[in-house]
């Protein structure tokens, strides 16, 4: 099978798949990029050509997200990681009121850990009881209107879980990792006052975060920080505070421009998106119990799909054949094991009929 064939049926949960096009732009850029005749790996970024990537990528995700000015837009290192840790640094330590967050699953939970680390923080809702197999009803949520903000994530990778709305009230900052559905479909964002999410689901590659924050979240900072882990001085260092991931944000924005110019923006993307997950949980459905799908219905993930055969076995043989088949990544995460398939936006509906009708095969055998 060709290294082509071989990108198109990547259903890793990250790094993900990237659109082909992007791949192949991205393949010519490494020899050189072109009328400049130098490899994007080698380029400066304190270049002019670098500073039009910055700007055009910042104008792009402006554009796609329809973002009003009262927002800044950073690209920076660490990924939803670091995030865990400067949003608490920034916002929640030194204080004495709790913020609000919800543990609905494996990343949620790691966001937990890290901020407490900070200052005081109140579970609104936590899931373990129901092995994260759902999200919370409207009626089981009770948001503290004196909260410094509100942190969930909106789709949780590891358990297939999504949030299709939007939570807490807009009298409280609402902070969102969207790392693994970020541009996925149309949202509100101007709702949110801070946004990250990392690249490498359906943006670009490891190595860069994207980070949209409001400008009166910005005046609530408190506390003196390094710089690299300041967000006031990452803006003003127009997110080269120290030397940054040229290549991974030259690729960010290669697929900006794939998804504003081929896909037709978020609208176009969120349509697609959506026959690919039906799709997928259609052949689930229809499998009278040989596929189980993990996540509550009204809660199930566009992006992640999550299921499980009859027994480990099964699963293994499963996982084996899909492979010879030429399907990469469908292993579930090590935490609770089972099938995992990752839909995001450079993963091609053609890839998902083909892991469906093997899906069919698998089971008629």
């Amino acid at each position: 099978m060709s290294i082509h064939s071989l990108n198109e049926l990547n259903f890793s949960a990250g790094p993900g798949a990237l659109p082909a096009p992007v791949l192949a732009q991205l393949q010519t850029a490494i020899q050189a990029i072109p009328d400049l005749g130098v490899s994007v790996l080698g380029v400066s970024h304190r270049s002019d050509w670098f500073a039009g990537v910055m700007a055009e990528v910042e104008s792009n995700l402006r554009d796609l997200m329809q973002l009003p000015d009262s927002y800044r837009v950073l690209l920076l290192q660490g990924g939803a990681t670091q995030q865990f840790s400067m949003i608490p640094m920034t916002w929640l330590k030194g204080g004495k009121v709790a913020a609000d967050y919800l543990h609905t699953g494996y990343w949620s939970g790691k966001s937990i850990q890290d901020a407490r680390h900070q200052g005081p923080v109140r579970l609104v809702w936590q899931g373990q009881s129901n092995g994260f197999r759902q999200l919370p009803e409207e009626d089981a949520l009770s948001f503290c209107t004196e909260a410094p903000y509100l942190h969930y994530v909106s789709n949780e990778t590891v358990e297939g879980l999504q949030f299709h709305r939007i939570l807490g009230n807009d009298q409280v900052p609402r902070i969102c990792d969207m790392s693994s559905d970020f541009l996925s479909t149309p949202v509100d964002f101007s709702r949110f006052s801070l946004i990250y999410a990392h690249a490498q689901k359906n943006l670009g590659p490891a190595g860069v975060t994207v980070v949209v924050v409001k400008d009166d979240l910005l005046g609530r900072a408190t506390g003196d920080l390094p710089g690299f882990l300041d967000y006031r001085a990452q803006i003003e260092a127009r997110s080269i505070y120290n030397t940054p991931p040229v290549f991974a944000i030259y690729a960010v924005l290669l697929v900006t421009r794939w998804l504003r110019d081929e896909i037709g923006g978020l609208a176009a993307m969120g349509r697609i998106n959506a026959r690919k997950a039906e799709a997928m949980y259609q052949a689930i459905d229809r499998s009278e119990g040989f596929y189980q799908g993990r996540a509550a219905m009204k809660d199930r993930s566009q992006m992640n799909v999550v299921f499980n055969l009859a027994n480990p076995h099964q699963e293994a043989r499963f996982l084996a054949e899909a492979e010879e088949a030429g399907m990469s990544g469908l292993a579930g995460h090590r935490s609770i094991g089972g099938i995992r398939a990752s839909l995001y936006n450079g993963l091609g509906l053609s890839a998902v009929h083909r892991l469906v009708d093997f899906m069919d095969e698998f089971r008629r055998r």
